[in-house]
């Protein structure tokens, strides 16, 4: 299995999907998803666990074979790949971003900034851009800071043991 590095979220990601079917691989970390991919075409790794927009054109060139998309729901870049757990696999991974500021940080500007952030997200032209790369607008009952802080802890405990198992530690 290989990853764009040791601790990204692909590599984090494989290891979920490892934990949950019962195997345990070689994670060959590479320095970057370009060199890895490159690999996975030529044959010398298994497989990999990328972004759809990062896998989308070998996809589609017939370079390589998707067997899932590891969100919950299917991709818009990739309509026709099921994901995993409609293929019967209770499982999801996927890939998110949030805006995180040094603690104590008043008030007022994290209401600010969620606020544009939220009136950005809302736009055609940035729905347009999210679309594109195959990325979905966070829900808007999932918008608010105080969401974001309960799913970070939810994430952390998700990946915690993973995490342990692979031996994996902050240097």
């Amino acid at each position: 299995m290989a990853s764009a590095g040791a601790g990204s979220t692909g590599h984090l990601d494989c290891m979920l999907l490892n934990a949950t079917i019962g195997i345990n691989v070689t994670h060959v970390p590479y320095r970057g998803g370009g060199p890895a991919m490159q690999d996975l075409i030529a044959g010398r790794i298994d497989y990999i666990c990328t972004l759809s927009a990062t896998a989308r054109q070998q996809i589609e060139g017939k370079l390589i074979k998707a067997i899932a998309i590891l969100s919950r729901d299917r991709s818009t870049m990739l309509p026709g790949l099921a994901s995993a757990r409609e293929q019967g696999l209770d499982f999801e991974a996927s890939t998110w971003f949030g805006f995180f500021l040094p603690k104590g940080t008043p008030a007022p500007i994290i209401q600010k900034l969620n606020e544009a952030t939220v009136a950005a997200i809302d736009t055609p032209s940035v729905q347009e851009q999210l679309k594109e790369v195959g990325a979905v607008a966070v829900a808007p009952e999932r918008r608010s800071p105080v969401y974001l802080q309960k799913f970070v802890l939810s994430e952390i405990d998700k990946n915690a043991a993973p995490i342990k198992a692979a031996g994996l530690a902050i240097d």
